[in-house]
């Protein structure tokens, strides 16, 4: 078929028929993680600091005595141990995490040889954010200030915000040893 000289030059084709190309649109920014914790406070994370997401049953994650009450326990993923922490609750929230549910969302960040999985409450999906718009974040509750890199306004909805974590701020916190 390729031989063909007709397929090579479009001959042959009703030119009517000619398919049009579209031009793919590249998008603007970097690609981020979204997602809501308990509060209903919407977060993002940039991909490139996030190893996985894992939706898991709760009763895979094995409590652990006597450790920090942000702590969820541990979850041992495909042979390694990591260390799953409810992230609303470490940023402020005064409500736990639910654990009442068939499912956990956890998003496994890591810094050279440490790993952390942040329980959330629900995943929204991945997005190109314009990393040039995030705005210093204002009116910051201070248990939350730390661990911020900036702040979007969502569109459509000037009350609602959607702010930029930083991931290494949140593993290397002092927190985790209360």
């Amino acid at each position: 078929m390729i031989s063909n000289p007709d397929f090579l030059t479009g001959r042959g084709q009703d030119q009517d028929q000619v398919p049009e190309f579209q031009e793919l649109e590249s998008p603007e920014g970097e690609l981020h993680l979204k997602f809501y914790v308990t509060s209903g406070d919407e977060f993002a994370l940039p991909a490139i600091g996030i190893r996985e997401v894992i939706s898991t049953s709760p009763d895979r994650i094995t409590p652990i005595p006597n450790v920090s009450p942000l702590l969820l326990g541990t979850l041992n993923v495909r042979g390694r141990v990591i260390w799953v922490a409810d992230l609303g609750q470490f940023l402020g929230d005064s409500a736990p995490l639910s654990t009442d549910r068939s499912e956990i969302h956890v998003i496994a960040v890591e810094d050279q040889d440490t790993m952390l999985g942040l329980a959330v409450d629900k995943i929204i999906g991945m997005d190109w954010l314009d990393i040039d718009e995030v705005q210093m974040p204002t009116n910051v509750p201070d248990s939350m200030a730390p661990f911020l890199r900036g702040e979007w306004m969502t569109e459509g909805d000037s009350n609602r915000l959607l702010r930029l974590l930083d991931q290494i701020a949140i593993l290397r916190s002092a927190r985790w040893a209360a």
